[in-house]
């Protein structure tokens, strides 16, 4: 099924550390709303798009049968639940990997050396998909959470678990053995949706914006005065999309140089443009880039 109201329907987690930035995100994209996290729909002032606050287990499913027409949702959770969606564009934020981890004084060195071992989990599936591909066979002990404490607990041997920084596997003597995937919010579609007319103008113009956002983070535009006779060595320097935007001055031997640079070359790259002629130098945030 597809939503028949003509309006997107689009689905994000209504608590937990994907809401705030997929929130923010579809605010840079110029949509007006006001967030609910304890109401099912925020409808959109100004696109033709609701907001649905949904647990993001349940993404997954609900946009795969038409519940909703968009998700933005781990790629880990599309996997593990073996949704049929089309997988639109990664979102770069919410990074994290799914990571087999062992004790600290575990004698397992490798992971050939878990066949016949026990392994806590909460990702069955993936992790039943990885123990094939590798031809190994051990125990899945599922879990509904609090992996990390399994092996302390004597229920396995080793755990399979999302980890963003490490702290938790270390807290509890856990170490890394071997990754079994990466992964980072994504903008999934319904495959219905995605070829429906009306539902795939809206959803081309949706991804326009977020194309736009995704290009800009991280980058700053930047503008100088600089001589004529620096143009040559100073455009060797500059970073561009393409090439420099070069405009003359009303002083006849100056020109204005504008580009887009990455926020964190920034200061030394400044400092090479001051050494070569530039000077006047303004930096400013971008919010879009439309190429």
């Amino acid at each position: 099924m597809i939503a028949r109201n003509g309006r997107l329907k689009i689905a994000i987690q209504k608590s937990g550390r994907l809401t705030d930035a997929s929130v923010d995100l579809l605010r840079k994209c110029g949509l007006d709303f006001e967030f609910q996290r304890h109401s099912l729909y925020s409808p959109c002032r100004n696109f033709d798009i609701d907001l649905l606050a949904l647990r993001d287990d349940d993404i997954p499913e609900y946009v795969q049968d038409g519940v909703a027409d968009l998700g933005i949702v781990g790629e880990n959770l599309v996997r593990e639940r073996g949704a049929k969606v089309k997988l639109l564009t990664p979102l770069g934020y919410g990074y994290c990997k799914l990571i087999l981890s062992i004790p600290v004084k575990s004698k397992v060195t490798s992971v050939e050396k878990l066949n016949g071992k026990r392994i806590a989990t909460t990702y069955p599936v993936t992790l039943k998909q990885f123990l094939k591909a590798n031809n190994l066979k051990a125990d899945i002990v599922e879990l509904s959470g609090s992996v990390e404490l399994a092996p302390a607990l004597d229920v396995a041997d080793a755990i399979c678990d999302i980890v963003s920084t490490g702290t938790t596997l270390r807290v509890n003597g856990l170490k890394p053995l071997a990754t079994i995937l990466d992964s980072q919010a994504s903008l999934i579609s319904n495959t219905r949706a995605y070829t429906d007319k009306s539902k795939r103008e809206l959803i081309d113009r949706l991804m326009i914006r977020i194309s736009g956002c995704l290009q800009a983070r991280g980058k700053r535009y930047m503008m100088m005065n600089a001589p004529v006779a620096s143009v040559e060595r100073l455009k060797k320097i500059l970073p561009s999309l393409k090439s420099p935007t070069i405009v003359p001055l009303a002083e006849n031997d100056m020109v204005a140089m504008h580009t887009v640079v990455a926020e964190d070359e920034f200061w030394d790259l400044m400092e090479k443009l001051k050494k070569h002629g530039a000077r006047d130098i303004i930096v400013v945030p971008i919010e879009t880039i439309i190429t």
